[in-house]
């Protein structure tokens, strides 16, 4: 199985601290992968995005046109991204920062809040590990384990003390995404 996927948004999200953790979880499980980001110069407050590819198989090329998953975390990118979603793939979105929502009827999008669950968790640092829950929940692409390594390989170990909490807020963005009907 094969899974591409795009992650979008502003620097300071996350992004590329998401895309680099499920790259790592699927070496982990074992997977051929490709993690290949873009970004400006800004870096933070600057558009941001990550192509990962996980699959079972050797991966051709890790220049994709269209992607089966788009997590788009601000409207610049689900403004870019909407139209590159495969027919029948996924689309996730936060809503906050988004003033017209998806359209697209021939793919399933959801909405995971993560800007408000990681206010209400205290923890605004937890944002993008509750929006890879969500992708997680619909696309269990790698094992909890493996993220928790992915998490060790990716983090300074200086911070190896915030892996736990990193772990609830997936968990959280499990129960947290909902799907919405575009019509």
């Amino acid at each position: 199985m094969t899974h591409e996927i795009i992650i979008a948004g502003f620097g300071g999200q996350g992004v590329l601290s998401m895309g680099k953790i499920l790259a790592y979880s699927g070496i982990m499980d074992g997977k051929e992968v490709t993690w290949m980001p873009a970004y400006g110069p800004e870096q933070r407050g600057g558009t941001a995005n990550v192509t990962v590819i996980l699959s079972d198989e050797r991966i051709s090329s890790p220049v994709l046109n269209a992607y089966d998953v788009a997590i788009v975390l601000n409207q610049p990118s689900l403004d870019k991204f909407e139209s590159k979603v495969k027919p029948g793939g996924i689309l996730i979105y936060d809503s906050y920062g988004i003033t017209t929502p998806p359209t697209r009827t021939d793919i399933e999008c959801y909405c995971i809040n993560a800007t408000e669950i990681s206010n209400e968790m205290n923890n605004s640092k937890a944002f993008n590990m509750i929006v890879m829950g969500g992708l997680l929940k619909l696309r269990p692409m790698v094992t909890m384990d493996s993220v928790v390594m992915g998490l060790k390989k990716s983090l300074p170990e200086r911070h190896h003390k915030l892996i736990p909490a990193n772990e609830a807020a997936i968990k959280v963005g499990m129960e947290r995404i909902e799907k919405v009907e575009v019509k």
